[in-house]
């Protein structure tokens, strides 16, 4: 009986930015756990290739390109998966880019893309997705933050900014459409060995820092948030609303 609390069969999981990193990891795991996956990206070759590896693993896996901070791309997307791969049960918002610049000397233009990518996608995707949760009352949406949620650090104040915003707009989505039985909730990574954090993997001195800082002592590997992400997918959540998960090795629980 426990086990079927987590059982993900016959869901349709939506995960944004998942062709690569802890994107296409969430998938896998969301896959694994019996979920139909569609993958997005806006490089089809890059998501093609995503999409097989999955597929040659026997998980039913879609791909779709488009581009999460254009509405009207978003909007025909989201329609084309429910006519063609079914109701969007679970949703990932996972789009995310960092840029590393002293606050001073951060570009506008950067600023804003930072934003318009990190956050207001979010709210795009969600608002589509949503109204057919809505109408079905059920669903499941999970946004992905960070530490920065939490915790600010020289040269990524942009970054931790939308991530301090993707907190909050979780907390106001809950705080809307938990009435309609939608668990809408956050994951909140630490420090994770991928492909954006890899120099940083690379510096000695940081990484000497970074095990020093954090109880569990190591960098946190991808396939650690996969049972995040799938509980905050089952109905082993149906009723948590408006929580970040931080899976940080214990990083924000001590000075």
């Amino acid at each position: 009986m426990s086990t079927q609390l987590f059982d993900l069969s016959g869901k349709i999981a939506l995960v944004t930015g998942s062709s690569r990193g802890l994107g296409f990891t969430i998938a896998k795991g969301l896959g694994q756990a019996g979920a139909t996956v569609v993958l997005n990206d806006n490089v089809q070759e890059r998501l093609g290739a995503a999409c097989k590896d999955l597929q040659q693993e026997g998980m039913q896996a879609h791909g779709y390109v488009f581009d999460v901070t254009d509405k009207n791309q978003v909007k025909d997307a989201v329609a084309k998966i429910e006519q063609e791969v079914g109701p969007i049960g679970i949703l990932v918002n996972n789009v995310g880019i960092q840029i590393r610049r002293p606050l001073e000397e951060f570009d506008e233009d950067d600023w804003e893309r930072i934003v318009k990518i990190n956050l207001t996608s979010m709210f795009i995707v969600s608002k589509y997705v949503v109204h057919g949760m809505i109408e079905r009352k059920s669903g499941k949406i999970i946004l992905i933050g960070s530490m920065q949620s939490e915790l600010g650090r020289p040269t990524i104040t942009p970054y931790a900014a939308t991530k301090g915003g993707v907190k909050m707009l979780m907390r106001g989505m809950a705080t809307e459409w938990a009435k309609h039985n939608i668990q809408i909730n956050g994951i909140g990574p630490g420090y994770f060995i991928t492909d954006m954090t890899k120099a940083l993997v690379e510096d000695e001195k940081f990484n000497s820092w970074l095990c020093s800082r954090t109880p569990a002592n190591r960098w946190g590997n991808p396939e650690e948030l996969i049972g995040a992400a799938v509980f905050l997918s089952s109905k082993a959540s149906d009723y948590v609303n408006g929580h970040m998960l931080y899976v940080d090795g214990g990083m924000l629980a001590c000075v």
